[in-house]
């Protein structure tokens, strides 16, 4: 017993050197991998030489509407028209012989399931696409 003793000490010592090595390794390794992963990728000059960038934004403002339409058109709240809808509350005030006031004006076009097209202002706006 007295032996296992006297050996422990050394066995933290080792398991200690050996842990270190571990780690200096692994960032070692890991610091190669980021390098690696960061360096610049070279393009062959012939491709950039032949590019006109008036022609690539044209594809981009031509290529918009296509990709807004399905985002206007998309149901804004999951939940709208069950029972289990969180933003289907209102309050609401009247005072003496005016027009009731009530938060619902606000919020029905989404609880009801409006989507980016049926909104106020916004609706507005995506209805200047082109689609």
């Amino acid at each position: 017993m007295a032996r296992h003793a006297a050996t422990s000490p050394r066995r933290s010592l080792l398991r200690t050197a050996g842990l270190t090595v571990t780690a200096a390794g692994a960032v070692l390794g890991l610091g190669g991998a980021a390098q690696a992963a960061t360096a610049p990728v070279p393009l062959p000059v012939g491709t950039l030489a032949g590019s006109d960038t008036t022609e690539a934004a044209q594809g981009v403002v031509d290529a918009l509407p296509y990709a807004v339409a399905p985002v206007k058109d998309l149901q804004l709240d999951p939940l709208a028209n069950t029972g289990v809808d969180p933003l289907d509350n209102g309050v609401g005030t009247q005072v003496a012989d005016f027009q009731p006031v009530s938060t619902t004006m606000a919020t029905d076009p989404v609880t009801k399931g409006g989507s980016l097209g049926t909104l106020p202002v916004v609706g507005e706006a995506t209805g200047l696409l082109p689609l």
